[in-house]
């Protein structure tokens, strides 16, 4: 696997760009606009379960603690009187994104992974969260625009560092067994892969015996946005360019 070098500064950077086009599309959109990528859901719907995400985190990062919380974030925040979904979310993510601001990393906070319980955590997250669900709101008005390069490609890693380890897969029971190369080709990366049963583990190409079995089973190409948006199940595998057994790539997609 090839190393993204980001820092804090580069995902509230993200934040700070994706906030506001979420906030863009969902102010186009009538709000019983249907999201055509989450099914089942509007516009308001996904700007009401974003500011529930932010108010969530918000919670956890500023806890100073990383003791597990009591229960789980809602899936939609709770809509006071006389407010819109969208002014509710933007005041979700004014105070958020002020507390990243002066956030220290290295601070005890919990998060749901197999990491270092550390406030460093929630930035990340994040970024990508609401670049996800600014290009469900984009789609619903037909104007999904791809995610940012470098911030896609940061994303991939997130989903096969964070995600998978922790069990969050798209499809589970199934024994996959193989290796798996991933290449973004406008982002100068690429993940390798080694998947056996529920278990999956990233590959550094540097360290790898000629012993080992590291042939990959599958390769799948494409730009970091649609890899990152197929890895998420926003797009179909269709979009990228892919080799081998294609059912390996299942064994990736997260819920």
């Amino acid at each position: 696997m090839s190393r993204l070098h980001v820092s804090k500064d580069f995902w509230i950077g993200a934040l700070r760009t994706e906030g506001p086009a979420f906030a863009a599309a969902v102010a186009e959109a009538p709000p019983e606009t249907p999201v055509l990528s989450c099914p089942g859901w509007t516009v308001t719907d996904l700007a009401l379960h974003l500011a529930a995400v932010y108010q969530f985190v918000h919670a956890r990062a500023s806890a100073g603690d990383a003791s597990p919380p009591s229960s789980r974030p809602a899936d939609r925040a709770e809509l006071p009187a006389g407010v819109t979904a969208l002014q509710l979310w933007q005041d979700s993510y004014d105070k958020l994104v002020a507390l990243f601001d002066g956030l220290d990393p290295e601070a005890p906070a919990w998060n749901w992974a197999p990491q270092p319980k550390r406030a460093g955590f929630w930035p990340r997250r994040m970024a990508h969260e609401t670049a996800i669900h600014r290009w469900d709101a984009q789609l619903a008005i037909a104007a999904g625009e791809p995610i940012e390069a470098k911030l896609a490609a940061d994303g991939v890693s997130e989903v096969l560092d964070t995600f998978l380890p922790a069990g969050r897969r798209r499809t589970r029971g199934q024994q996959w067994r193989g290796v798996v190369h991933l290449v973004a080709t406008d982002a100068e990366q690429e993940w390798f892969l080694r998947l056996r049963g529920e278990g999956v583990a990233l590959l550094d190409t540097g360290t790898i015996l000629d012993h080992d079995d590291h042939h990959p089973r599958a390769h799948a190409v494409g730009t970091a946005s649609d890899l990152l948006l197929a890895l998420w199940g926003r797009v179909d595998l269709d979009t990228l360019t892919v080799t081998g057994d294609r059912a390996l790539l299942e064994g990736l997609r997260t819920a």
